[in-house]
């Protein structure tokens, strides 16, 4: 959300150990570029492991942007409660938009799943490229929110191989058949899974397996949604409605 009392100040992904001076890479240097961003200008650091800080630039070039840092400006954020996020290997463009959104709406973990039905989808977001493309866009996206944590992006799976041992009380797949959401986030602690399923919906044999394996159903309403529309619905009310305590 655009805050216009004031004014906006650029935030470039800097991981690692910060020293006085911290070089970034030509993709940080191309960031500036856009924004025309100058010698002096005063910005941000988020490290992506629950560290911000402020500085100014001291130099920039096509291929590098140098930092000064404020070391003493350094903001420690608390991790929010853990929410991974299962989404369903699909359309690539969506799968990139929705890892976008989950950003900005603080999801702690991402996992790709792949069902059936995603092996029918082209094209569609799977493999080492694929998920060097979903990392670059959370990072876009944690630049632009000015978020402190970066999710952590777990090894791509067959959902029939990963359902059994992630079986807990906070086990959630959206599901149309299931109570509604906000009452079952009303008794859910974290650590929070949420599942979804892919484009066309569960095989009968993966939604068994999600119930065998203790999973709870929660529902979004009756409409059927895009399944990246599904995930921000149900992260927003996860956000909102989860227990701290």
């Amino acid at each position: 959300m655009d805050r216009s009392s004031r004014a906006s100040v650029a935030t470039f992904y800097a991981p690692g150990a910060w020293e006085r001076r911290v070089a970034l890479d030509e993709a940080a240097a191309h960031h500036a570029t856009v924004r025309r961003l100058a010698v002096g200008d005063v910005v941000r650091l988020t490290s992506g492991d629950g560290r911000r800080a402020h500085g100014h630039i001291e130099s920039v070039s096509k291929r590098e942007l140098v930092i000064e840092c404020d070391v003493s400006t350094t903001d420690l954020v608390r991790a929010r409660p853990y929410v991974e996020l299962w989404a369903p290997v699909g359309d690539r463009d969506r799968m990139l938009f929705l890892a976008e959104k989950s950003v900005e709406l603080g999801v702690s973990a991402w996992r790709s799943v792949i069902y059936r039905r995603s092996r029918s989808v082209n094209p569609r977001g799977e493999g080492a490229a694929f998920t060097q493309k979903l990392r670059a866009r959370m990072v876009s996206a944690l630049e632009q929110s000015g978020d402190a944590w970066l999710p952590q992006i777990l090894p791509e799976c067959d959902a029939t191989v990963a359902i059994p041992p992630v079986a807990t009380g906070g086990a959630i797949l959206l599901d149309e058949r299931g109570l509604p959401m906000p009452d079952i986030l009303a008794s859910a602690h974290a650590p929070v899974v949420l599942a979804l399923g892919p484009e066309g919906g569960l095989e009968p044999e993966e939604r068994e397996a999600f119930e065998d394996g203790g999973w709870r159903g929660a529902s979004l309403g009756t409409n059927v949604l895009r399944f990246e529309t599904a995930a921000i619905a149900a992260l927003a009310l996860t956000r909102a409605l989860l227990k701290t305590t």
